[in-house]
This record gives C-alpha cells, structure tokens and sequence, in this order.
C-alpha cells in the first residue's frame, strides 16, 4: 500500500516553495538519487525558483563517491554536499546561495524527505541551536523561518515524499519505526538490502553471522536478551531495535552513482 503526507503537508510545502526564491533539496548521501522529488523539482522550476541540491549526511560515505555523485547531478542542478554532523561545507553553501541569489537578502526553502537532517542544516548554517531537530522522522510540523544571516533567511517545511510504499519509506528513514506497521518485514527487507551491498556490515555491527535473515534477528535477540514469556526471542523487537540503528547511521551502505 503507498503511502502520502497529508494534504496539508503538501500544502504547507507549496505555500513555502511560492515565497522562497531559492529551493534547497535535501538529499541522503547514502543514496542521493532515490531522495529526489521530481514533483517538487517541476513545481519550483514552472515558479521560475533556483533549485540547489544539498548532500547532507557527507560523514557517512566516502569523499570520491560524493565528488562522484555532485559531478552527475551537477549536470542539472547546482549540487553541493555537506556533513551537518561534522559542520563541514557549510561555508560552501552559503557561497552557492549568494552566488545564486537574485536578491538580496534572499527567503530560502529547505524541500526534502522527514529524516534528512533539514534542520540540522539549519542548525549549523546558523551557528547555534534554532531548529528542534530529532531522530524521529516528521518532527517538523510547521514552517518556520529562520534569519541564518542579514543577507539570506531560510524556510525550513515538515518532510515531504510522493507515494511510497512502507519498506521504501524506511529505507529512506522516512517513517516513525513506532508507526511502521509490518517491522519484521521491514527489517527482513534492510537486512537484504545491506547484505547485497556490505556482506560484512551487520557482522561489524552487531558480531552476529547468518545466513538466514529471520534466524539473525533471532539470534540477535538471544544475545540481547529480548526474550518473550517461555523464552521465545523477541523478533519483533529486534526489528524496530534494528530499523533504529539503521535510522540513527549504526549500519552504514551507501550507492555509487552509475
């Protein structure tokens, strides 16, 4: 079944995207091109609006592959990576921004996927703690605007996506786990997913092999000892534990550009 934000998500998003001059879009840097929203990217381009892409999270994957993803989307957009984490090419940012700007100062909208790190981004352009930023995907309710400096002012927007099925979403880390309505699906499907692209990464997080993917989090909860009444593993918990690290970058695959 596909999922969609509210109605009055998207509406609060459109409001933003007609006020801003520029559009920020906000993408995970595990694997850039899955967190594009063409919708969004149509609707600032037809308003006349600079669209900029924003590679957050650079501290997870390794510098080549993110010179290699901003050459490829660079092609259509202005493209620039960023670690909100590290504070590292922010000043980059704001350069592109101003070098871009047609006024100034100039009303920013940060577009992007809950859980991209938005306001994060905000935080550090910032210098100080402005936006509640968490962990949990759709903390930011509302739009907010934010003075980042006297020449550039940004408008932050709860998470955005187009219909998604739930095992896509969390990939992206785009679903509240509380709120993931099949975890052990969802977890079976992560551990696929990383195993295809890092054999070895969930030995490395967890210190736990198998071949068997419903037996790993078996296991796992053994070890953990998340145990139900008569000493049966609690998968389903382990699931959620699972989809968490995942969320919080404890497992770490990422995507080369082809």
């Amino acid at each position: 079944m596909k999922i969609l934000p509210s109605k009055k998500t998207w509406k609060s998003v459109f409001k933003v995207i007609s006020e801003a001059d520029i559009v920020l879009e906000i993408l995970d840097s595990r694997d850039p091109e899955s967190f594009r929203n063409k919708k969004i990217e149509e609707i600032a381009t037809k308003q006349g609006k600079k669209l900029i892409l924003v590679i957050n999270k650079s501290d997870l994957v390794p510098k080549d592959t993110l010179e290699k993803w901003k050459r490829k989307l660079s092609k259509e957009y202005p493209t620039v990576y960023i670690s909100s984490k590290d504070r590292l090419g922010t000043r980059i940012l704001r350069k592109t921004i101003l070098k871009h700007a047609s006024r100034i100062p100039v009303k920013v909208a940060l577009i992007g996927y809950p859980n991209v790190g938005k306001s994060s981004i905000i935080n550090v352009l910032k210098g100080k703690h402005s936006a509640g930023t968490s962990p949990i995907p759709g903390f930011t309710k509302h739009s907010q605007l934010f003075r980042i400096t006297p020449k550039i002012f940004i408008l932050d927007t709860p998470g955005v996506y187009p219909a998604e099925d739930e095992v896509s979403l969390m990939l992206k880390s785009a679903l509240e786990v509380e709120k993931i309505k099949d975890p052990i699906n969802c977890a079976l499907e992560l551990i696929k997913f990383v195993k295809e692209k890092d054999p070895e990464q969930l030995i490395k997080a967890y210190g736990i092999e198998s071949n068997d993917d419903l037996e790993f989090l078996e296991k796992l909860a053994i070890k953990r000892g998340r145990l139900l009444k008569g000493g049966e593993p609690d998968v389903e918990e382990m699931a959620r534990i699972i989809l968490r690290d995942w969320q919080r970058g404890k497992i770490i695959v990422w995507k080369d550009p082809e």
